[in-house]
């Protein structure tokens, strides 16, 4: 297609046949294998051209006639879809277009088959192209097929592909553009030649439109089709449209609409499509934008209709309105006056921003186009377009904060301010005061607006009319709609002004009205001749619009910070305001003129015939503009000033006074201005003073920032006004002050000093001068001039504090006495102390209130003394000066004892001053709201006293906590009797436990960190050398403070009626403090729990005196005291005798007669707290050898065990065995917990004295306390005996295994090093031994008691001995067998009557086998003796062995028929196996002799023995023991005897072993004892069978003879004698048989 020459010249037509040729062999070649009909066409093409070029001369039109044919094989190749063959035909296609060789026919046929392309979706771009050659070089293509190339161009248009949509738009555009154009051609061509048609009637839907030619006929069906689309209905010429948007469609109309004027205003079928489709159109498209109120999103995704603003349509509709407005508006001028009343709601602070941006935009468009071609009917439409633009500019500057609450909009000024200031550059709302500001800008109120340049000169360049690829709206930067807005309005005033006022000026032929002319009206104004206009018109135009024009103006005049901005509206405004003079018009005139003036006043200003209300700080420059605009017309525009003279007058005046630096010509008549004041009426001082306040803020501005001398002028000024017009100081004490207070705050030093000075100096005047009436009868006025020296509180610069502070001490000295009512004041001010304020104004202020205290408490009122209080703790609280806050805590004790001998008086008062408060507040109808309501006035005071102490209590400094808890619970203990009982109620709750709370807080939550020194070079003791333990002392003084009041007021609260549950309180405050990780506060816990445990009953009436007399009371005032009567409450007087009772009352007052105190539940509660610090303080830890384990400590222990005796007389009548149990467990607790090895050696004994550590004492103290109860108690107390028994018997099992402490590892304590940290088990065997006495000693008294039998108790007692029995040489410690041995003997020789008596019972039967094992277990011992063991030593030890078995033949065989036979047979094995040698190899030869246990042998022998054939067999079972203990003896005998001689023999000359040498001795001595117990027998009693065993002995002996050893051979002779006694002759048989 890019062929250089032109298409129809020879070379080009040559070319043309070339290509084309070209063109077909290619087809043919690529459809030679797939599509053999496509190349046969394709040949069959080649073969008619060459034909064609053969036989004609004008080939172009030859080949354009038979260009359907031509073009077949390409449109046939494009029907095969094969992309290649495709683009090669559609470009040889394109180059036929591009010759002008394509017939209306063959036009038809591509379009086809494009079509089909295009519903196969290939080579869209390509469709594209075609499309756009085929429309543009020729005019050939018209209806259905024109229409069919539309649809296909707008169907691409929605395809998915980004390009394809993008390139179908522009080809879009470009086609409807080229059918109008078409008809604009068309136009062109027949001007002149017919007429226009007749206007169409009817119906205007109707398909052909039969009055148009061809081309405007296709234009007529496209635009009415975009109506259609547009308006979402079914188009009739665009058939085949699939899908459209409106955006699209909109475009399209306004781009026809813009670009095609001529055709709408000179074809009526068009005008009537303009006036019936498109108006109602927009109109119907606009009313969601109408209707909607901002509250909802304000996106939409949809191009549906919906039912919120959705920014694309709308700002499409406003550019087709602006379109409309442009071009047609004198064809549809009421539509237009429609749209422009729309445009005016669009404005409304309720719509989007966006919107309302758009909208400002479209009024900046039309604003000159209305000043120019405005008619006269048109004026409520400009009215409202005005006055909206002007509101427009007002609601920018509302932010919803300032109370707007009208309207849910967020409007544009405030919403994006955040987001947008920053990216505008703009400072923001909070660099804006001050012209500071860099940038042009307008704020007002707060709200900080940026101005932007937006238009140039004349013409409007619009934002965001222009986005129209933008689908969200977009954000609105801060200040645009704004800078429009403004742009918009000068415009419009430049607009009317300049087309009026040339119109004037040619009407007016004075040169000096022309004169004017030219300095007002901007360059514009030049005199071109235009068409008269009436006079009413322009003053109709002017009513209409300087309302609102106004309002604007001195609103931005007002937010104005921009000197170019203020110029121009300044310029406007005196445009206007010339201009309504020139008509005449004066309401509008003076309107603009005040304007000026009220803006020209320096800030704050009001004059009174202004009344203005500027809230707004404008700086100075600008006044100084506004001055320089008033001087110009009063200077330029006087002639039409008229009335308004007066006011420019007024102003002008005012600001020679005000601007006096500048103007200095006026300063002699100010000078006298002063001293004459007096003379002034009261208005004209207040204008004075309210001028020199604002010279005065002026010098401050000026002083600002730099180093020069401020101006002093007038605040020296200020002072004589004020010091000469004393005698109506109250007219103008007010502006005067406040502004003086300002001057207080400014940072220049030299004027603060001035300021401060002309306060104080005007304070002390009034308050010394003569008023009428005298001040003492005037309140208000005194409290009004002292009001002053309160304000100057909120200053923060110290020099004005010290200058405050002296003017109160002068104060002080020269009117205290009559202070009054202004004593608050006074006070208030001492007390405005700071901890930023150093040390010297804190001291200078405390020397005023020692003034006070020492000198003025006595004169000030009652109402006062509260404030004192508070004072005096503000200074205890404050942290610069400790020694001030220490002396304060003084004063607050001095306080409480003025109050103390005053208490009568200040009594009465403050009951007066109560009584019309309360008055008050009832008339009212509020509660009266006073501190501690409603306890009795003088009640509160102390309660606030206590409260300001209990605050220092928990100061961060611990000296301050130290002083003022000492002096709080001192203060509690002199002065509480005089409180009412129900106030004590308060006390404890808001004062005492509130602060134990506060302190446990604080001490739970305090750093451990080493504090180094205590400030200067005090060191500190290492008990306090961490903010934990200074806070803990605190802890311990006020727990133990609290405990204290509960114990010496105890009668007083237990009447209060809460009295539990404060103690429930109080022992909660006792047990976290007892359970603290820190060891002095848990055992200064415990300390007040003594304290609280020991409250004593309540006094008997005799006592008192003693108490009195041991006070030092004096004898005489004794017997006047005891006439008060038990029990009488204390009346408050004055007498000495009263005063002292209730000073020194420190014990509880009587309880009247027959009332006693029910204390169970109190001890019961106490009882709890006890079990509770107990569990929690004996638990172990749960974690394994952690170092940091918190391990109570001993004396911690010593104490809470310590206490239970105190507690237990108090809940002994319902102590259960439950409580019992609990108890137990601590106990056990206690003494199982370790102690450090660091402070082992303060606790423990050196391991070899067998002492009790104190904690050891404690319990067993407990346990003895408990018993002895028991025993004097009720016989249901005695079940508690067994629990006793095992709880003893649990500490008697540590003397051989010590308890475990949870899991942590103890050494013992013979192995700690003591410098090490780590943990020391205590010597339990002192404890366990002690315990196993007081068992014995127990079960002494009580074995016969029911319990003591029932539960088993000497079955126990038994169990736990045979321990340490079975342990014997193994135990910790010696002494623990040895006791043990004692100890079971002296149960036994109690417990074994009892158990014989129960025999039958059966509660026994458990015992015996017990027994026998202990008996086993010690005398047959698994563990050896010591090495080092002395012989004296071993008999001794044999000795008790001995013992043992003496028991057994005294107090258990002889009584075996009671006994279980199972047990009499362990018994006689055991004493078998004792009367036998037991062979121990470890014995040396020299010592096998004694340690044998001969002595223990023989006794055990002769007990078997004895018991073998007594003669009193009473009952079988005796029989059976003795026949049993025989026949086991002889046995034996038997088989030792044998052994030895077998051993004898085989052992030839060696000498046998000397134990075995023994033993058979031992034997035979037993035979021979044998013997002899027979002789000595009845017969009858002798079983046959021993004699059998006798007899066969004899040989066995015999056998022994050969023994070598000669003391076996004495002892074997002693053994034969007797047997001679069997020495008989035979009896026969039979007689046998008989006897």
């Amino acid at each position: 297609m890019s062929v250089k020459m032109s298409t129809s010249s020879p070379e080009a037509v040559k070319k043309l046949l070339e290509n084309m040729q070209a063109d077909l062999r290619s087809l043919s070649m690529e459809c030679k294998k797939k599509f053999p009909p496509v190349k046969e066409a394709a040949e069959s093409g080649i073969v008619k051209i060459k034909t064609i070029a053969a036989r004609n001369t004008d080939i172009l039109a030859a080949l354009k006639e038979n260009s359907s044919e031509v073009v077949q094989p390409f449109l046939m190749g494009c029907g095969t879809k094969e992309p290649k063959i495709t683009q090669l035909c559609l470009a040889a296609i394109q180059r036929l277009m591009s010759h002008e060789v394509v017939s209306e026919a063959a036009a038809g046929n591509i379009i086809n088959m494009l079509w089909q392309l295009m519903e196969n979706g290939l080579e869209e771009l390509k469709l594209l192209q075609t499309v756009l050659v085929l429309l543009t070089t020729n005019t050939i293509v018209h209806d259905e097929v024109l229409s069919k190339a539309i649809v296909l161009c707008f169907r691409l248009h929605f395809t998915k592909d980004n390009i394809t949509n993008n390139t179908a738009a522009a080809t879009v555009r470009q086609v409807v553009t080229v059918v109008f154009e078409r008809m604009v051609a068309e136009d062109e061509k027949f001007k002149g030649l017919t007429e226009e048609p007749p206007a169409v009637q009817g119906n205007s839907n109707r398909r052909s439109v039969s009055t148009l030619r061809p081309s405007a006929k296709d234009a007529y069906m496209l635009f009415q089709d975009l109506c259609q689309l547009v308006n979402a209905d079914a188009p009739y010429w665009l058939v085949g449209m699939t899908e459209m948007t409106r955006t699209f469609g909109l475009e399209l109309l306004e781009s026809v609409l813009n670009d095609f004027p001529q055709v709408f205003l000179q074809h009526q079928e068009f005008s009537f499509l303009l006036k019936e489709r498109v108006c109602p159109l927009v109109i119907k498209l606009f009313s969601p934008n109408i209707k909607f109120r901002q509250g909802s999103s304000t996106s939409a995704s949809s191009p549906a209709p919906v039912e919120k603003p959705y920014f694309p349509i709308c700002m499409r509709l406003l550019r087709v309105v602006s379109v409309l407005i442009k071009h047609f508006y004198s064809l549809l001028v009421t539509e237009c006056e429609i749209f422009l009343s729309l445009l005016v709601k669009f404005l409304d602070g309720e719509k989007p921003q966006w919107l309302r941006a758009v909208a400002v935009e479209s009024v900046h468009r039309l604003s000159f186009c209305q000043s120019y071609d405005m008619k006269q009917h048109s004026t409520k439409v400009f009215r409202d377009i005005v006055n909206a633009l002007g509101s427009f500019i007002q609601s920018l500057f509302i932010l919803p904060s300032a109370g707007n609450t009208l309207s849910t909009s967020t409007p544009a000024g405030g919403s994006v301010s955040g987001s947008q200031a920053s990216g505008q550059g703009g400072p923001g709302a909070a660099g804006a005061g001050g012209g500071l500001t860099t940038q042009a800008a307008f704020e007002y109120r707060g709200t900080w607006i940026p101005l932007m340049n937006v238009s140039v000169q004349g013409s409007a360049k619009a934002t965001y009319l222009e986005m129209l690829d933008k689908v969200e709206p977009p954000s609105i930067p801060e200040g645009y709609a704004m800078s429009v807005a403004f742009s918009a309005l000068l415009d419009l005033v430049r607009g009317i002004t300049s087309m009026i006022e040339r119109e004037l000026s040619k009407q007016e032929q004075e040169a000096a009205m022309r004169e004017e002319a030219e300095h007002v009206s901007p360059p514009q104004s030049d005199s071109r001749p235009q068409e008269p206009m009436a006079h009413e018109v322009w003053e109709e135009m002017v009513n209409a619009c300087w309302c609102g024009l106004l309002a604007a103006l001195s609103l931005l005049l007002d937010a104005s910070t921009d000197e170019t901005a203020t110029e121009n509206i300044l310029k406007a405004e005196l445009s206007m305001a010339s201009l309504c003079g020139r008509l005449g018009l004066v309401t509008p005139r003076d309107a603009f003129i005040t304007a000026i003036c009220k803006a020209s006043l320096p800030p704050h200003y009001a004059l009174t015939i202004l009344s203005s209300n500027a809230a707004n700080l404008s700086n100075k420059a600008k006044n100084i503009q506004c001055m320089r605009t008033l001087l110009n017309l009063a200077h330029c525009h006087g002639a039409y000033l008229g009335t308004s003279w007066q006011l420019v007058l007024a102003t002008l005046q005012v600001l020679t006074t005000a601007v006096m630096t500048d103007l200095p010509v006026i300063s002699n008549i100010l000078s006298r201005l002063f001293e004459s004041s007096q003379y002034l009426d009261d208005v004209s001082l207040h204008h004075l003073i309210n001028a020199l306040c604002s010279l005065s803020m002026e010098a401050m501005e000026m002083a600002y920032g730099n180093n020069k001398e401020p101006s002093l002028f007038a605040v020296a000024k200020l002072l004589e006004t004020g010091l000469v017009n004393m005698d109506r100081i109250e007219i103008l004490w007010r502006p005067l002050t406040a502004h003086l207070l300002e001057v207080c705050q400014h940072p220049n030093a030299r004027m603060r000093e001035w300021g401060a000075e002309a306060i104080t100096s005007l304070i002390k005047a009034g308050l010394s001068f003569k008023h009428e009436p005298p001040l003492s009868q005037n309140q208000r006025l005194q409290l009004l001039l002292l009001n002053p020296l309160k304000e100057l509180s909120n200053v923060l610069h110290a020099d004005i504090r010290q200058k405050q502070l002296e003017c109160v001490l002068q104060i002080l000295q020269n009117q205290g006495d009559i202070l009054g009512p202004g004593w608050p004041l006074v006070l208030g001010v001492i007390g405005a102390i700071r901890n930023d304020q150093g040390e010297s104004l804190i001291r200078t202020a405390f020397q005023c209130l020692q003034l006070v205290v020492t000198d003025f408490l006595p004169t000030m009122p009652c109402m006062c003394l509260q404030i004192v209080v508070d004072v005096a703790g503000s200074f205890g609280l404050q942290n610069q000066e400790l020694n001030i806050s220490l002396t304060s805590i003084g004063l607050l004790w001095n306080i409480s004892d003025y109050f103390f001998q005053r208490g009568e008086a200040i009594t009465e008062e403050l009951e007066r001053e109560e009584a019309v408060l309360l008055k008050q507040a009832q008339d009212k109808g509020e509660p009266l709201n006073r501190p501690f309501h409603p306890a009795p006035p003088f009640d509160c005071l102390w309660l606030c006293l206590y409260a300001k102490l209990g605050e220092l209590c928990v100061d961060p400094r611990p000296a301050v906590r130290k002083s003022a808890g000492q002096t709080m619970f001192s203060t509690i203990a002199a002065h509480g009797t005089l409180l009412q009982p129900p106030t004590w109620n308060i006390v404890v709750w808001k004062v005492l436990f509130h602060l134990l709370d506060c302190v446990r807080k604080s001490s739970t939550t305090a750093d451990k960190e080493k504090i180094e020194s205590g400030g200067g070079n005090i060191l500190i003791h290492h008990s306090r050398d961490t903010a934990e333990k200074q806070w803990a002392e605190t802890w311990v003084l006020t727990l133990a403070g609290v405990a204290r009041i509960f114990n010496t007021r105890r009668y007083l609260l237990q009447q209060l009626g809460d009295f539990f549950k404060a103690w429930e309180v109080l022992l909660d405050h006792i047990q976290s403090a007892a359970l603290s990780k820190n060891n002095e506060v848990s055992l200064a816990a415990l300390k007040s729990f003594q304290e609280i445990l020991q409250l004593v009953t309540p006094i008997k009436d005799t006592d008192k005196p003693d108490a009195l007399a041991a006070m030092d009371v004096p004898p005489v005032l004794i017997e006047s005291l005891q006439g008060s009567g038990p029990g009488r409450p204390l009346v408050r007087s004055d007498s000495l005798a009263e005063r002292l009772a209730q000073r020194y009352g420190a014990q509880p007052s009587l309880p009247p007669p027959g009332e006693e105190l029910d204390d169970s539940a109190l001890w019961w509660s106490a009882w709890n707290t006890w079990y509770r610090i107990g569990t929690e303080c004996t638990r172990p830890p749960s974690g394994g050898t952690d170092k940091l384990v918190f391990v109570p400590s001993q004396p911690f222990l010593t104490a809470l065990i310590q206490i239970f005796p105190a507690l237990y007389q108090h809940i002994a009548g319902g102590f259960s065995m439950e409580d019992l149990k609990k108890l137990g467990v601590i106990l056990h607790g206690a003494v199982s917990v370790p102690i450090s090895s660091d402070s082992s050696p303060f606790i423990l004994p050196s391991y070899t004295e067998a002492v009790l550590t104190s904690l050891q004492e404690a319990v067993l103290t407990a346990l003895d306390v408990l018993q002895k109860a028991i025993c004097v108690g009720s016989e249901n107390l005695q079940v508690m005996y067994p629990a006793i028994f095992e709880q003893l018997l649990l500490f008697v099992e540590f003397s051989c295994k010590p308890p475990q402490y949870g899991k942590m590892e103890t050494k013992h304590v013979a192995n700690a090093k003591y410098n090490q940290a780590e943990w020391v088990a205590l010597n339990y065997v002192p404890f366990a031994e002690r315990s196993l006495e007081v068992v014995v000693d127990l079960y002494h008294k009580t074995a016969c008691h029911k319990a003591v039998i029932n539960e088993k108790v000497l079955q126990n007692i038994i169990k736990t001995l045979r321990i340490p029995l079975g342990l014997k040489y193994a135990c910790p410690a010696e002494s623990t067998w040895k006791l043990a041995v004692s100890s079971l003997l002296k149960v036994l020789s109690i417990g074994l009557p009892v158990a014989r008596q129960q025999a039958s019972s059966g509660k026994f039967d458990t015992m015996w086998p017990e027994l026998a094992n202990a008996f086993e277990d010690f005398l047959f011992t698994k563990s050896t003796p010591p090495d080092n063991l002395s012989i004296q030593e071993f008999q001794k030890n044999e000795a008790v062995d001995v013992e043992v078995v003496q028991l057994i033949s005294t107090e258990i065989l002889p009584f075996a028929n009671f006994i279980p036979k199972e047990f009499v047979g362990r018994i006689m094995s055991m004493l078998n196996k004792g009367s036998i040698h037991s062979q121990s190899s470890s014995f040396t030869e020299a010592e096998m002799d004694i340690r044998m246990r001969e002595e223990f042998s023989k006794v055990c022998f002769e007990t078997l023995l004895q018991f073998s054939f007594s003669n009193k067999v009473s009952t079988p079972q005796e029989g059976y023991i003795s026949r049993m203990a025989l026949s086991v003896l002889l046995q034996r005998a038997q088989d030792v005897l044998r052994r030895y001689v077998e051993d004898e023999r085989l052992s030839g000359r060696c000498p046998l072993p000397r134990q075995q040498v023994t033993e058979i001795i031992f034997v035979l001595k037993a035979i021979s004892t044998l013997m002899d117990s027979l002789k000595k027998t009845q017969p009858e009693n002798v079983d046959g069978n021993v004699w059998a065993q006798v007899i066969a002995l004899y040989p066995t002996l015999v056998e022994c003879i050969t023994c070598s050893s000669p003391e076996v051979s004495s002892a074997l002779k002693d053994a034969l004698g007797p047997f001679k006694d069997f020495m008989q002759p035979p009896v026969s048989k039979v007689q046998n048989g008989e006897s």
